[in-house]
């Protein structure tokens, strides 16, 4: 990768650019370091007019080759997006090439059964981009002709698409020249801009989008996008210093000319994850294992989990809680085995798990129903927060 000059011009004149003149405004910040120098919203402008024909170059030099970029058609498009949120690059891949091999088409994705699109999202996590992905499709056989509509409007108007996913889809697949603002684009002008507000806050990503819909190149959107999203995959990077000395941004950020990029971007605490205890259950019979299906909403909406209880219990406890007769708990307590303890992490939640695995002769009644385990295998989506446990079932 080409060497990109590092040397900070922090004031520029010329034909149509303005002097850039800081103005000093000491601020304390969300996470309590103390920066200096804000700019104004007009010589934010004359710094991406600066640099865009830079990173346009860089781009085009240097784009990493991922599978969605190599057709990019609105529906394989619009796939990665929804799969990349909260998922790294190199976890999609396979993903990416089993769903389109699944559901190569907005109708196979409409017509498919809901448990056969969740199974072949398992693993990914966040299961609700899955239906939405569905509901989504089933509006576009209905309305669009079976096509992704090909307005930024519209297609913010389907399930699970937002601002920046219709953004990317729209300026990708369609050339229409709209931001796609996300978590790397926020980051990356936080740290050129040195802008100390908080990057959560929803009025700081409105405001960016607007920024950036006043400079975005009406010829190549969808690669003006990405350029700043790959500067932020791969250069300007979160949990680290960014690798300045190889971004197409680094003789104007004034991040880097302060020596303060790890300063931002700047975020409010997150809130505490709440902790809920549980004792799983895989109870065995005959070749087959328990499963019962959660409900239609909420977290895990629709999948298939193993039984469980709340709380820590002992093995003593686990028969009692079964209700069973004198002679079965005795067959339980005889055949349960502790399976160990296992942690699993949701955005707002953490289950702390032990397992119990009991074998029967007879099934074990209860709300949930017995399936064979290569059917268990290969139809029912049963999501990783398990997967401590069905590791050598499955």
């Amino acid at each position: 990768m080409e060497q990109v000059k590092t040397e900070q011009t922090a004031t520029r004149q010329g034909a149509g650019e303005q002097a850039i003149i800081k103005q000093t405004v000491t601020e304390q910040t969300a996470a309590g370091q103390t920066v200096t120098e804000q700019i104004t919203a007009e010589q934010r402008i004359v710094i991406l007019q600066d640099v865009i024909p830079t990173m346009m170059e860089w781009y085009r030099r240097t784009a990493r080759d991922l599978p969605w970029r190599e057709r990019p058609e609105a529906y394989r498009v619009w796939i990665s997006e929804i799969m990349l949120q909260q998922t790294r690059i190199e976890a999609v891949k396979p993903y990416y090439d089993r769903f389109l091999k699944q559901f190569p088409g907005v109708r196979e994705l409409a017509e498919a059964p809901e448990e056969q699109v969740l199974k072949c999202w398992e693993g990914l996590g966040y299961y609700s981009r899955a239906r939405n992905l569905q509901k989504a499709a089933i509006l576009c056989m209905e309305n669009y002709g079976g096509e992704l509509p090909a307005s930024y409007e519209e297609l913010k108007a389907l399930p699970g698409i937002g601002n920046y996913t219709a953004g990317a889809v729209a300026s990708i697949a369609y050339r229409i020249p709209v931001p796609a603002v996300d978590g790397n684009v926020l980051r990356v002008l936080s740290r050129v801009f040195a802008d100390s507000r908080d990057i959560s806050r929803q009025s700081i990503k409105t405001e960016t989008e607007k920024l950036l819909l006043s400079v975005i190149p009406q010829d190549a959107p969808g690669a003006f996008n990405e350029a700043i999203m790959e500067i932020g995959e791969t250069i300007c990077i979160p949990n680290g210093f960014p690798l300045c000395e190889q971004c197409p941004l680094a003789a104007r950020c004034l991040a880097r000319e302060r020596g303060e990029q790890e300063l931002y971007p700047v975020k409010a605490p997150k809130k505490e994850r709440r902790k809920e205890e549980k004792t799983i259950l895989v109870l065995l019979c005959q070749g087959m294992a328990a499963v019962r299906k959660r409900p239609a909403k909420g977290l895990l909406a629709g999948m298939y989990e193993l039984p469980w209880m709340s709380g820590y219990l002992s093995q003593e406890e686990i028969a009692d809680c079964l209700q069973l007769s004198n002679a079965s708990a005795g067959e339980v307590l005889s055949s349960i085995s502790y399976m160990g303890a296992a942690k699993h992490i949701f955005s707002h939640v953490e289950w702390h798990m032990k397992g119990y695995m009991i074998q029967t002769e007879a099934p074990i009644p209860g709300d949930w129903e017995y399936v064979p385990i290569p059917e268990l295998k290969e139809k029912y989506p049963i999501p990783n927060a398990f997967s401590a446990y069905t590791e050598g079932l499955l």
